[in-house]
């Protein structure tokens, strides 16, 4: 079956399928570590109450079966000992119905989650994550040849990723039209990085080269994925080197990553030759096998109805999904940037009587700004998952309208697991009376003020996000 096969691309797959298992292992990492506060039975969110009013149909998952904090706790662990045994290639050496019931064990355990997730999932990476882990089950072990329909369905869909950020960034803000956008992005994204400073204090010339190389990697450089090697090779390396400067300039969760592991499996083996180890080539296609990817190829290509109507939409969806299995999504980031970066900075007092002399307490996140003179940190590809809605919540508070009264209430019970989200907890011996929020305007300092003050930041205070309350008068409301 010559005609099936995809010589020369052993390495690519390999490498493909182990840093797939490393963003796996992250997430699932991410779940164990953050999923009580979040969404247990006590969390901010918890599952159990949403399985209420959720139907099987719209959110599958296993949790409709039963849950309970263990049993979340060990799927999320059977999640991360399938991902590290993955990822150190015991997985590939497996018969391939098994290797196969492994990938798709893991796709099933993170749809799982991400289905009763709600506001906590709702990102674009975790589609991106389960669309590719599902190919990854029809991807092979290393009995098996390399099938190009898979590889050619792994192009198309670093293909929607780039193409659609690329078009939704066009449609969107004027500043990627006139490419001034970086002249904010670097100070106003999510969650800066440690060099994210240093990013934006370049020369605005070189802001407008990065805005004007971004679109020619995005809207330009995809379509060379299609083409014969080494064009589609090289169009996968632009997309390496790309999304390796937005690592080094932001925490994007494993988003920059996906498309890492994505663009790696474009590559033939002669990109590695001298460099890395070649596996020996595989011929072997079981006609099961054979029959099932082609199945899922079909359903891959009727699926993509959805994405490609959208695509060439003026009202283009970013980071949908149309279907609750979440495979043939649609993406897109930084429709709009924005201007001015604001924050919610939380508070607490232990006096029992609120007087202008009342000290109030910050607290700290792990990796959101506070501290004006504490550097962005590196967390990508972890996901700080409060952190992030903390952001969407400095934009607009109706982004925490569903969790921040209890996220308020947990700080005022000094509650273990909510605390462990934090940095720095300023009530370690007890709870603080009042908790208030304030917004304020963060801005980068200038090289002269870093250099006087040691600050990363500068920040002035806007006004009221939520004045001082108490834990009764949170249990009235």
């Amino acid at each position: 079956m010559d005609w099936f096969v995809a010589e020369g691309y052993s390495l690519g797959r390999l490498l493909f399928k182990e840093g797939l298992a490393a963003i796996y292992l992250v997430a699932f990492l991410s779940a164990v570590n953050q999923f009580r506060p979040l969404l247990g039975s006590d969390g901010l969110l918890p599952i159990s109450l949403f399985l209420r009013n959720a139907s099987f149909r719209r959110h599958p998952s296993l949790f409709h079966l039963h849950y309970s904090d263990r049993y979340f706790a060990a799927l999320a662990w059977t999640g991360v000992a399938l991902s590290a045994v993955t990822l150190v290639g015991l997985t590939d050496r497996l018969p391939l119905p098994a290797c196969m019931l492994v990938w798709l064990t893991l796709w099933v355990l993170y749809l799982s989650i991400v289905n009763v997730g709600q506001t906590w999932y709702a990102f674009g990476w975790e589609s991106l994550l389960l669309e590719t882990g599902f190919l990854a089950v029809f991807a092979g072990n290393a009995d098996t040849a390399s099938p190009w329909a898979i590889l050619l369905l792994l192009r198309w869909l670093l293909f929607r990723l780039e193409f659609g950020a690329g078009l939704i960034k066009m449609r969107g803000d004027s500043c990627w039209r006139d490419l001034t956008c970086l002249y904010y992005h670097h100070e106003t994204q999510p969650m800066p990085g440690p060099l994210s400073w240093h990013f934006h204090r370049l020369p605005r010339v070189l802001h407008r080269v990065e805005v004007a190389g971004n679109h020619i990697t995005q809207l330009i450089v995809p379509f060379g994925l299609f083409a014969p090697q080494p064009i589609a090779g090289i169009a996968a390396g632009i997309m390496i080197v790309t999304q390796l400067w937005l690592v080094a300039s932001g925490n994007f969760s494993w988003l920059n990553w996906m498309a890492i592991v994505l663009a790696v499996s474009v590559l033939p083996d002669r990109f590695f030759a001298g460099v890395l180890a070649i596996p020996a080539e595989s011929g072997s296609t079981p006609p099961a096998y054979v029959g099932t990817v082609f199945a899922v190829t079909a359903l891959v290509l009727v699926l993509s109805y959805w994405p490609v109507r959208n695509l060439i939409s003026h009202r283009q969806l970013m980071n949908a999904s149309f279907n609750p299995w979440h495979l043939v999504n649609t993406y897109g980031a930084f429709g709009h940037v924005t201007r001015l970066r604001h924050e919610v900075i939380v508070e607490g007092t232990v006096d029992e009587h609120l007087t202008p002399d009342t000290i109030w307490e910050e607290y700290e996140f792990k990796g959101k700004p506070g501290d004006v003179r504490r550097r962005p940190g590196q967390f990508a590809p972890y996901h700080l998952r409060l952190d992030w809605l903390m952001w969407f919540a400095a934009i607009s508070p109706s982004y925490a309208r569903a969790w921040f009264a209890a996220f308020i209430a947990k700080l005022l019970e000094n509650d273990p697991a909510t605390l462990k989200l934090l940095r720095r907890n300023p009530f370690p011996a007890a709870p603080p009376v009042f908790i208030r929020a304030t917004l304020y305007r963060y801005r980068f300092t200038t090289r002269a003020e870093r250099r006087a003050t040691g600050a990363w930041w500068e920040r002035a205070e806007v006004g009221e996000f939520l004045p001082p309350v108490r834990l009764a008068w949170l249990s009235r409301r």
